[in-house]
């Protein structure tokens, strides 16, 4: 699966620490979720232990064929086992035992998935169960319900460390309050003080005063300065113009019940704190420390994310050195971060969508879903409830309401790939949403807002069909703010052997062997071929020679086998043992072959080309059994 479709589960992940409302419907999210990544055929199922018996949720047939000791197993081993088609993968959640991931049938894709799944599903679980205590928490007073409400919301940690002080301040008629947290490594308290203090920070010894007793003994402690004046650290208050009558200090612990700090309110309105607001600030330190944990969980599944992304900009990226192609990479650079329509050129298998996807991974809107259409195999009937949707009943087989391409990709990137295909009403209607940013489904009333940067792409010539009233005028200027080309690879030199090097490596790892070496004829031979279907052409070459070759290099001789059926005549492939019938529909295979070759890969092209319709040479390949995805080599 590619690494952006990976990006898009991993942000539905995230979703469910939201949108979940119980563990049982946190089990169904994620397994509907999960089941994404893997073939429509896998089947996959939760495991987890209720009063000591294994329960399963998932397809119930499938604990029946789970091999008899697999869960067991890779329960205590805490590692992936697999067993006859089956593979089982523990997840450990703190405090609450181990959930099992079980996914039949299994392949060394699905464990690799699975594998690397696995820490981010051990966060997940983490982090929902660290929000059903916390809501189970504050759900003991109505006070607190209210705090943690606001706190939630808070992506700062410093504001949330303010606001927490604030409201314990105001909670129990304090003067003013402070969120000690300890660091170890400089044995010191730093502390943010909500009210009455200037600064970043407050920094104490942490052995010094009240705050250095209640973090070395983890006991709360209330204090009045009619019983022991020596407890309270002076130097502090002097230095803040400051003077302390009275006190409350309860530690702050982590989930697992280790002291992180200290959380103190000073001066009592009517004089003194009681046990009730000890109590009352015991339980609202359990809350100030999970949300205080919770923000830098946040802030670590931020940068995790982060990391994801940049990793996948770094797959998705344009391979050689030649001049284009750094320039084409620096313009990327460039207009990536923009908002500004992009129209890619170049012919069919260039890597135009390569582009397009390099433009949506270096923008903001990364981490937003990227969407692409291919507007000619979209036909002109179904072209409005494609990219705007339908509303159920729109029209007969419209059973049920469906989004369109521009609600899917809203906040993200719309790809509009071979936009020279599309009709002329259908440019129209496409025009009509780009000015306004709005659209209608079909069948539908109600205008819906949608925020899409478009880039378009194509292999024809746009300015040819503006002249021709093929394309619309108003419509090529909106596409064309910016434009890119995208050279083909006969044009690139060297990169040739660059990229079929490149790909040799990707598919020698795929299929666990060493890379092959190119031979200098090996070379030699690709650098003289015309490239008609460019860098797909190329890629394909390599994947088949990565899986037919057997040596450990590659010779002239064995790209000739794969380029034998183009270097060849017709004729030769003809044999005598054919009837007519058969010899005339052989003829008219290789006959449209060549030409769509010709072509680049273009069938309007090509049947220009044959003096026939584009409609018409889809039919005869059908009848002559020619898959058009096949001929352009998809």
């Amino acid at each position: 699966m590619p690494a952006f479709e990976l990006l898009s589960v991993f942000n539905d992940l995230l979703g469910c620490l939201l949108e979940a409302a119980t563990w049982e419907d946190f089990r169904q999210r994620l397994l509907t979720i999960v089941a994404r990544l893997f073939p429509a055929s896998s089947r996959l199922a939760w495991v987890h232990q209720i009063d000591g018996h294994w329960t399963i949720r998932g397809p119930q047939g499938l604990l029946e064929r789970v091999p008899s000791g697999l869960i067991a197993t890779a329960a205590d081993r805490l590692e992936p086992v697999e067993q006859d088609g089956t593979l089982a993968i523990p997840i450990e959640v703190p405090e609450s035992g181990v959930e099992l991931l079980l996914i039949s049938p299994a392949d060394g894709t699905a464990r690799e998935i699975g594998v690397a799944l696995l820490p981010a599903l051990r966060l997940l679980w983490e982090l929902f169960k660290r929000r059903c205590e916390s809501e189970q928490r504050a759900g003991e007073l109505e006070t607190l319900v209210d705090l943690a409400a606001k706190w939630q919301v808070s992506r700062d940690p410093k504001q949330l460390l303010h606001d927490i002080a604030s409201a314990a301040a105001k909670a129990l008629h304090g003067d003013r309050a402070s969120i000690f947290l300890w660091d170890k490594r400089q044995r010191e308290l730093v502390g943010y003080p909500a009210l009455g203090v200037e600064g970043e920070s407050l920094r104490i010894r942490d052995d010094q005063g009240i705050a250095g007793s209640v973090l070395r003994t983890g006991t709360s402690y209330r204090w009045h300065a009619a019983e022991d004046p020596a407890l309270i650290n002076a130097e502090v208050g002097q230095r803040l113009g400051y003077v302390t009558r009275s006190l409350i200090a309860v530690p702050l612990r982590d989930r697992r019940g280790k002291i992180i700090g200290v959380f103190e309110v000073l001066n009592h309105r009517s004089g003194r704190f009681s046990v009730t607001d000890e109590r009352f600030l015991t339980e609202l330190a359990r809350h100030a420390a999970a949300a205080v944990e919770n923000i830098r969980d946040i802030a670590e599944l931020t940068a995790a994310r982060e990391h994801l992304l940049q990793s996948v900009a770094h797959s998705v990226r344009l391979i050689g050195h030649c001049a284009p192609i750094e320039a084409l990479r620096q313009s990327i650079d460039r207009i990536a971060p923009t908002e500004l329509a992009v129209l890619i050129l170049g012919e069919n298998g260039t890597g135009k969508e390569v582009v397009a996807r390099s433009i949506h991974l270096l923008s903001d809107r990364r981490d937003r879903p990227f969407v692409a259409v291919n507007c000619a195999a979209i036909p002109e009937t179904l072209l409005e409830s494609e990219l705007f949707g339908h509303e159920k009943g729109a029209f007969t087989d419209a059973s049920t309401q469906h989004p369109g391409k521009f609600e899917i990709a809203s906040g993200g990137t719309l790809l509009l790939d071979e936009i020279g295909e599309m009709s002329l009403s259908g440019q129209a209607k496409l025009l009509r949403v780009l000015e306004e940013k709005t659209l209608v489904r079909v069948g539908g009333t109600r205008p819906i807002r949608v925020d899409v940067r478009i880039v378009a792409a194509t292999n024809q010539d746009l300015v040819q069909l503006v002249r021709q009233r093929k394309f619309r005028q108003d419509l090529y200027f909106r596409l064309t703010v910016v434009t890119l080309n995208v050279p083909a690879l006969r044009e690139r030199g060297e990169d040739v052997i660059v990229l079929a090097e490149y790909f040799l490596e990707q598919f020698a790892h795929q299929i666990g062997r060493r890379p092959p070496r190119l031979s200098e004829s090996a070379k030699a031979r690709l650098r003289n071929h015309r490239w008609p279907g460019n860098v797909r052409e190329l890629r394909n070459m390599m994947e088949r020679v990565s899986y037919l070759s057997r040596s450990d290099t590659i010779d002239a001789a064995d790209l000739e086998f794969v380029l034998s059926p183009t270097d060849v005549s017709s004729e030769s492939l003809l044999t005598d043992d054919l009837t007519l019938t058969e010899a005339t529909m052989e003829f008219q295979r290789q006959f449209i072959r060549r030409h769509i070759e010709s072509a680049g890969g273009n069938l309007a092209r090509a049947a220009q080309a044959m003096g026939m319709h584009r409609s018409n040479l889809y039919r005869k390949m059908n009848q002559l059994g020619m898959k058009p995805q096949e001929e352009l080599g998809e």
